[in-house]
């Protein structure tokens, strides 16, 4: 069978499945906050819980391994791309709703939209994810936080699916939280909804601190340019940061990507910026650190696909 009556066998698969839209190859340098990103085997955004369940039945049919996406804003994927089914959880999966002081959204809905419709609704605890440019999935599944807040501090409970297309719902306690840690991470599953525990607040005074926060970020990020955010944790007692500027590695460049000369714990993409050269920069930076100040710096973000050389 040559490779187009594969690729056709495939899409009839998928479409057989109940599964809409799929695609072939996508770049998934469209969907990545770094823009940056190899093509995906298998490309597909479900709308609805049944048609992710079917993506991940025909992909069990066919053998293929899965990734799941959600806005790609922690996410590096290397330049040769991601082999198998890619599935994006994204704006067709944003259903959200107010129950009095709990707030529940699918895993696609934008974590920073989640949390204003919370301010909105004069309802305190999930604000600090105004400033994390994600997805309720994503951030669940990591643990984020910002501001001295995170989402262990809130979450009543996530709703995931297996790949076989069961759900099961995990309280607080059963995602064994850590600092930027769920248990997701070691067990996958797919978060499809979350539900936030949060308490009556002043909406007035909870939009005036997300203000004053967006205020700050914009002076101190590099928000114009295409990153994934914060590359780095900070080490306990100091900032990741502070250590990398500190080394003198702030405007360090490597081809198109660049340690931010506004925030050296952003690597920014000034135009071109392949997978490699962004691991090349965050290796120089553990190596220097470790050097200088013998503090190991970990990431933050998650590195997934084959490097060119594996197509």
């Amino acid at each position: 069978m040559n490779a187009e009556s594969v690729a056709e066998s495939v899409l009839a698969a998928f479409h057989a499945g109940g599964v809409a839209n799929v695609k072939l190859n996508e770049a998934l340098a469209l969907h990545t906050t770094w823009r940056i990103g190899g093509p995906a085997d298998v490309f597909v955004t479900p709308a609805s819980v049944d048609e992710l369940r079917g993506a991940l039945v025909v992909a069990r049919k066919l053998g293929l391994p899965w990734t799941v996406i959600g806005r790609g804003s922690n996410l590096l994927v290397r330049d040769g791309g991601i082999r198998g089914l890619v599935i994006k959880l994204g704006a067709q999966f944003g259903d959200i709703r107010v129950e009095e002081d709990r707030l529940i959204a699918l895993a696609g809905r934008s974590s920073v939209s989640a949390a204003n419709i919370a301010v909105r609704h004069h309802l305190e605890g999930l604000e600090f994810a105004t400033g994390i440019p994600g997805t309720v999935g994503g951030i669940v599944m990591m643990n984020a936080g910002a501001h001295g807040g995170q989402v262990s501090d809130v979450l009543a409970y996530a709703d995931v699916m297996d790949e076989r297309g069961e759900v099961t719902r995990l309280d607080n306690a059963a995602l064994r939280f850590g600092y930027r840690y769920s248990v997701l991470k070691d067990d996958p599953k797919i978060v499809i909804a979350a539900a936030f525990q949060l308490r009556p607040g002043d909406g007035e005074a909870l939009a005036a601190k997300v203000k004053q926060w967006s205020i700050r970020r914009a002076a101190t990020q590099p928000l114009s340019l295409p990153s994934c955010g914060s590359v780095f944790r900070n080490p306990e007692g100091t900032h990741a940061g502070h250590l990398i500027e500190s080394a003198g590695l702030k405007g360090t460049r490597r081809g198109g990507a660049q340690i931010s000369d506004k925030h050296a714990n952003f690597i920014v993409n000034l135009g071109g910026a392949t997978a490699e050269d962004v691991l090349w920069l965050i290796h120089h930076a553990q190596e220097t650190v470790q050097q200088r100040y013998g503090i190991e710096l970990e990431t933050e973000v998650r590195v997934v696909g084959e490097p060119t050389s594996g197509r």
